[in-house]
């Protein structure tokens, strides 16, 4: 009787020091062996974890974006035109058929060097008359066309101001899909506007917007009026220039596509030295490989380039290269399609020589063509 009494006293205190312990490592666990005194439990900080706010981020870099404001005159029909565009040309050169009216639009851009230069797209400045920059702090300036690249859509502008905030550029930028960006610009001409998103994929191209295309796609909004706004990281460098948007409304659907800083400012660079891009040219026309083409020139695969035409007088022409001739290799390295070929002559050097791997009838060769420069598909907008 005694061993049984001793026996659930023993039980009951056990049961009521759990109790207690329980009590204590739920309410109060720094009083435990190990606790942080005087302090709560806090969860351990995840490294790389995202910030609270990219308030820093914009304030280092939305000074450097500006809004820009074109203005051209057009001719506007008094009456409505037919649908017959040889009398519709007729029509607009008869005096007093039409009156010339100004027309505005829009645009976002980034300076990129404190002198003033600023970087925009080409189909911001299109055949303006007049443009006028507006900065974040209330300065105005005319800006003056320093020189265009339609190819890339791509415009370089300077403005006379002091004291411009150049924004932040790494030359060596490693932009990865998922990572957070924000897009500076003036959407809608509602004032200067911030979005935020991530990068959804890189080297986008055949996209139909532009010769040369290696776009970023984000998520952030983009809408008309950020055209030449500011694509910055978290740490507000510039990581590419906005430039186009998928919309089926004219709204974001959040599917935007920006330059990459990188070859923006390779750009920004020709334009400043010679007044152009100077891109590496042939003087061929490739074209992409269908299965019905590998098939009737007896190719295993697509991989590569066919030679649709080419320049009399040419490089190609030149160095014997011929019409039908399939491009397999430049430079030691396989071409994949004639989109790859065209991207890996534009950087090659002026003078240089580019050896082509090449099929003929059946027959492998080998030549060598000196590389000249790329004539310009259409002049600048002034």
């Amino acid at each position: 009787m005694v061993m049984k009494r001793l026996w659930l006293i023993f039980a009951q205190t056990v049961t009521v020091c759990l109790g207690i312990l329980f009590l204590v490592a739920t309410l109060r666990p720094q009083w435990l062996p190990g606790g942080t005194p005087g302090t709560d439990a806090a969860p351990a900080a995840v490294p790389g974890a995202a910030p609270a706010s990219y308030a820093a981020a914009v304030a280092r870099a939305a000074p450097s974006v500006v809004n820009i404001y074109t203005a051209k005159h057009v001719d506007v029909p008094l009456v409505p035109l037919p649908a017959d565009p040889r009398l519709e040309q007729f029509l607009r050169g008869l005096p007093g058929f039409t009156r010339r009216e100004a027309s505005t639009s829009l645009g976002s851009g980034v300076i990129v060097r404190a002198d003033g230069t600023i970087l925009t797209n080409y189909h911001v400045i299109e055949a303006a008359d007049a443009i006028e920059v507006r900065l974040r702090d209330g300065r105005r300036a005319a800006a003056k066309l320093v020189g265009a690249d339609p190819e890339s859509d791509l415009a370089v502008l300077k403005i006379g101001l002091p004291d411009l905030p150049a924004i932040a550029f790494d030359p060596a930028p490693s932009v990865r899909v998922g990572d957070v960006v924000l897009a500076i610009g003036n959407p809608f001409g509602v004032g200067q506007t911030t979005t935020q998103g991530i990068v959804s994929a890189v080297g986008r191209n055949r996209l139909g917007l532009n010769t040369y295309e290696d776009f970023i796609q984000t998520d952030a909004a983009i809408n008309p009026g950020n055209s030449g706004g500011a694509l910055i990281d978290t740490r507000g460098e510039l990581v590419g220039i906005n430039t186009a948007i998928y919309s089926e409304t004219g709204g974001s659907l959040g599917i935007g596509f920006a330059i990459p800083a990188a070859a923006a400012h390779h750009i920004l660079d020709e334009i400043l030295a010679h007044g152009r891009v100077r891109r590496g040219w042939l003087g061929l026309e490739p074209q992409d490989i269908t299965p019905d083409l590998a098939q009737a020139f007896g190719l295993k695969d697509t991989r590569g380039a066919i030679v649709a035409r080419i320049l009399p007088g040419g490089p190609a022409a030149r160095a014997g290269v011929r019409v039908g001739d399939v491009i397999r290799s430049l430079d030691g390295q396989p071409v994949e399609d004639a989109y790859d070929l065209v991207n890996r002559l534009a950087p090659l050097p002026t003078d240089s020589t580019a050896r082509l791997a090449l099929l003929r009838q059946g027959r492998t060769l080998t030549l060598d063509v000196k590389v000249g420069v790329r004539p310009p598909a259409r002049g600048p907008a002034r």
